[in-house]
């Protein structure tokens, strides 16, 4: 029988297999560095606003305490965004005719709320509880970076899953003594809670992990 191809048409062929099954691979590991790269989760980018507002200048050189914006933080599952009563408790007094503040001015006058824009919204699905993270002792700082030293806020972690649950199987690095939670700049993660609180957290690791923790 005639042979149909010739070897350097086998060869070829064989060639052509291993390198589409090299293009798969590399296709994969591809997509899973990128799904697993800062960019993909935004971090390092700011979000727009109505107003520039600068927590480098309220937060780090006014050293404005975040509750006084984000009044809700320590109660409830929202930290809350300022409102326009908020802004103009200082802006009816300070930068009163400032052309960027006319957002501000024009919500407080018609009774609108300014329409921030959030740069660290988790997804629906994800079920995230601010006063429970405070209240034990998880600084914003963890979360948000040192905002104090940003002139647009913007994302310092990816916020993920994985980065959620490297925490909560074991949190004790990242807490903090109460009165240290809104403190930035602090260093000390963890040492100076006592023993028995530090065992708590470590037992109570297999419920943090739970997948019904997150997703409700």
């Amino acid at each position: 029988m005639a042979q149909l191809f010739t070897p350097a048409a086998t060869t070829l062929f064989r060639v052509v297999i291993v390198l589409i099954g090299a293009g798969i691979v590399a296709a994969g590991v591809m997509a899973y560095v990128w799904a697993r790269s800062d960019s993909t989760w935004n971090v390092g980018k700011s979000a727009p606003q109505p107003v520039p507002f600068r927590h480098d200048l309220h937060s780090g050189s006014l050293r404005i305490d975040c509750r006084y914006c984000h009044s809700t933080v320590e109660r409830a599952a929202d930290a809350g965004m300022p409102s326009a009563q908020t802004c103009m408790s200082c802006h009816s007094q300070v930068w009163v005719g400032a052309s960027v503040l006319e957002p501000v001015r024009s919500s407080f006058t018609l009774g609108q709320p300014i329409e921030w824009t959030s740069v660290h919204r988790l997804p629906d699905y994800a079920y995230f509880h601010h006063a429970a993270h405070i209240t034990k002792g998880v600084a914003c700082e963890t979360c948000h970076g040192r905002v104090d030293q940003m002139p647009k806020t913007v994302k310092t972690q990816t916020l993920s899953m994985g980065w959620c649950l490297n925490c909560h199987r074991d949190p004790v690095p990242n807490l903090r003594p109460r009165e240290a939670v809104f403190t930035m700049g602090y260093e000390a993660h963890g040492k100076d809670l006592p023993g028995d609180i530090r065992e708590l957290y470590r037992e109570a690791s297999r419920r943090l992990t739970s997948c019904n923790t997150c997703h409700r």
